[in-house]
């Protein structure tokens, strides 16, 4: 499996059952044919009579999908190493050329960001300090000291911190070193015996002899006697001079407050924005527990892989699922209306006049000989049903109803007693608060420069619907506002009696409906009695929106 592609399959927000069940249906149809691996995806919650199908033919619900615009893991991140905060300036700079890189993430043993040190940090360094003391400051080790000035220690520990005194050059007598020399600085000399001497004696902690010069060993006896590290280097005094700043610790230098740093979790188009507002050239990715797995550029955008999935049950925008505008969609199954969406590059696209979309993954099973599993029946069956209301629905072919009756007996169940029983399921409303009856089956349009939502509730009897109706009517308001909608309407199904009670919100929302399906009802309610009326997808949005037209 390794190499291949992971492709997502799901249906739209708020799923009902034929969107679910298609997505997993389609996913063991591909896994058998295709050349990915492919995994059913939801983009809601599930509603009571899914859970009941789910639960019915033991088949696991797809995972949660919030969003599948393309994330900071998505993309190549560049794995520079994290160095250790108490490196050298020099050895930083050393690891840039040969990483080919201007900025070093500084990480702890448990792999934690601590700082980043860039070229400009140790350009500072370099040009911009002219403190004397700046190398005590930044308690330097002997161990930097020695490896920047590619020294040889004589007497001392490589370990132990230069934190008190100043750097000064000794090239005077030792007449004139007694004025500027004090306890605890680092001396840099030659290979004048009495200048060694002196330096000792006015109790220099740090003695570097240059140019190579070999070290009498009294002066490494008096070395040790008072506690001073002694070392030789092979460069001048000049260069020790210059490249003595290199050695202090990156940690003094390194950024460490107000980093802008990504999870690997982040979606692009926040990263984006971002970038797009800071000045630095690299960035910083952490993993969700907020260790230090990369480097990531502007650059990196450039090979920024997308994410990829098929549609089932929905070719509309709004219907989607969030970022879809950044995934790449290979195909899209459907047997509603031609929506919103768009593609970059030509898809398979499916779209067929049925009652599910169900019966059309039952007859590409068929189409490429594939034997459709006994669990994998039993879920198609049961969309097909949802779907048509039991064959009820004007939306419903014969197509559908036979593929459901071939469906049934690859799975072993009764037509009949599924749809009661998943009916039931699903009209079971008492615990539940209006919001989540209110999303179980929305879906938003948009038409004439208005944008509208349509929900719509099934259930046995209209005694069931009346106790919804008293929960949904006055969440209508709330569902408007926050939506930003301008009318919302909910269809109150009676399953058994084949008709709708409307319900609605909206300056217009009467007046159009009555216009669509020609009836004039007693004010007062905010509803309608639409007879005969069960689809959505058939009867009523096909009514409205050529009542929108016509004005």
């Amino acid at each position: 499996m390794k190499g291949k592609n992971k492709i997502w399959i799901l249906g739209h927000k708020n799923p009902d059952t034929d969107s679910i069940c298609a997505a997993i249906a389609y996913a063991d149809l591909k896994n058998k044919t295709g050349d990915g691996i492919y995994e059913s995806k939801r983009a809601g919650e599930l509603n009571e009579e899914t859970k009941y199908v789910l639960d019915l033919f033991q088949v696991a619900p797809p995972g949660y999908v919030s969003d599948v615009g393309a994330q900071v893991k998505d993309i190549e991140i560049r794995k520079t190493v994290g160095v250790d905060s108490h490196i050298s300036m020099k050895k930083a700079w050393e690891l840039m050329k040969t990483e080919r890189v201007v900025t070093l993430p500084v990480t702890g043993k448990e792999g934690n960001l601590e700082g980043v040190i860039i070229t400009g940090d140790i350009a500072t360094s370099y040009m911009d300090v002219y403190d004397n003391e700046i190398l005590a400051r930044a308690r330097t080790q002997y161990k930097n000291i020695i490896e920047t000035l590619n020294a040889t220690l004589l007497v001392g520990n490589e370990h132990a911190y230069f934190t008190r005194g100043k750097v000064v050059v000794a090239t005077s007598s030792p007449e004139m070193m007694e004025e500027y020399i004090e306890d605890d600085d680092l001396v840099i000399l030659g290979n004048r015996y009495e200048v060694q001497l002196c330096a000792l004696e006015l109790n220099a902690s740090c003695i570097i002899v240059c140019s190579g010069s070999k070290v009498s060993q009294t002066i490494q006896k008096l070395a040790r006697e008072r506690g001073c590290v002694l070392m030789t280097t092979p460069f001048d005094t000049f260069t020790v001079s210059r490249l003595i700043n290199q050695s202090m610790p990156i940690k003094y230098f390194m950024r460490k407050e107000h980093l802008v740093t990504f999870e690997t979790e982040e979606y692009m188009e926040d990263v984006k924005e971002i970038m797009s507002k800071e000045r630095h050239r690299d960035f910083p990715v952490l993993d969700e527990r907020g260790r230090y797995v990369g480097m990531m550029s502007r650059r990196n955008l450039l090979n920024m892989k997308k994410k990829q999935v098929i549609l089932v049950d929905h070719n509309e925008r709004s219907q989607a699922v969030d970022g879809i505008g950044g995934a790449e969609i290979l195909e899209i199954i459907d047997h509603h209306r031609l929506g919103s969406l768009e593609t970059m590059s030509p898809v398979f696209f499916r779209n067929q006049p049925l009652g599910c979309t169900s019966t059309i993954i039952y007859q590409m099973y068929q189409e490429k000989h594939i034997e459709i599993p006994k669990k994998i029946a039993g879920l198609l069956c049961a969309a097909i049903i949802s779907d048509t209301l039991m064959f009820r629905s004007p939306t419903c072919t014969a197509v559908d109803r036979e593929a459901a009756k071939a469906l049934a007996a690859i799975a072993g169940v009764n037509i009949e007693e599924l749809a009661k029983n998943m009916f039931q399921a699903g009209s079971d409303f008492k615990s539940k608060s209006p919001e989540e009856i209110f999303y179980q089956d929305f879906k938003t349009f948009f038409a004439t420069n208005r944008d509208f939502g349509v929900g719509q509730i099934s259930a046995m009897s209209w005694e069931e619907l009346s106790d919804v109706k008293e929960k949904l009517l006055p969440y209508l308001d709330t569902v408007r506002n926050e939506r930003k909608l301008h009318m919302v309407y909910v269809l109150l199904t009676n399953i058994l009696e084949e008709s709708t009670e409307l319900i609605y919100l909206g300056d217009e929302a009467r007046s159009l409906a009555e216009r669509a399906f020609h009836v004039h009802q007693p004010e007062g309610g905010n509803s309608l009695f639409l007879k005969g009326v069960v689809s959505r997808k058939k009867q009523f949005i096909p009514a409205l929106m050529g009542a929108m037209q016509e004005e």
